[in-house]
């Protein structure tokens, strides 16, 4: 019960104090599940993310939800994930009946603009948080290096350009290379280990 509580809570405070999103959200993910609740290693905690953007749904609440099914089964999957949900589902609800009104203040309008670069440098320090784990921890870490910079330039080419493909194109693609990638890499070390 304890444990289940203890879901709920963390899971709440990184809801209710999390502006832009489940990229956003990455970073202190990392640092309640990771380094201060050792929920999660930071191998799955890396998988969990792949797995959480590669499947339908916010990457925060899939995350939220394999975390608590892993430390408490169902009751902790159904508790991290109403704990991460919870606190943007109220703080909508109250600010979607004076949004405008809300922003028609120049003092709250300026603070969202504030927001809006602290969302922006929080997305990134997950990126290069999880880039470093990646290139630390990763056995095929010479070949992923290629893979990262090629789609990073790729997104922001495009990006640049204003042509707007899916980020979904980039997963199937990236989930491509890597298969034909790694699966040559390991039927060389089969090979080898044969010999």
């Amino acid at each position: 019960m304890n444990q289940i509580a203890d879901l709920f809570l963390t899971f709440s405070r990184i809801g209710a104090f999390t502006f832009g999103g489940g990229y956003a959200m990455i970073s202190l993910l990392d640092h309640e599940c990771v380094e201060k609740k050792k929920w999660l290693t930071s191998d799955e905690f890396m998988e969990v993310i792949v797995i959480a953007e590669s499947t339908p749904g916010p990457i925060a609440i899939n995350c939220a939800t394999y975390t608590g099914y892993k430390i408490a089964g169902m009751c902790g999957a159904v508790s991290a994930t109403v704990g991460i949900a919870l606190p943007s589902f109220l703080i909508l609800l109250v600010i979607s009946n004076f949004f405008e009104n809300i922003l028609a203040v120049p003092l709250i309008s300026n603070a969202f603009r504030g927001i809006r670069i602290a969302v922006s440098i929080l997305i990134i320090q997950a990126a290069v948080k999880m880039i470093r784990k990646m290139m630390k921890n990763s056995p095929g870490r010479k070949q992923q290096l290629p893979i990262t910079i090629v789609s990073f330039a790729a997104a922001l080419s495009l990006n640049i350009c204003s042509l707007h493909i899916s980020t979904v194109c980039f997963i199937l693609c990236s989930g491509i290379i890597g298969l034909l990638l790694f699966g040559s890499v390991r039927k060389g070390q089969a090979r080898g280990d044969k010999q």
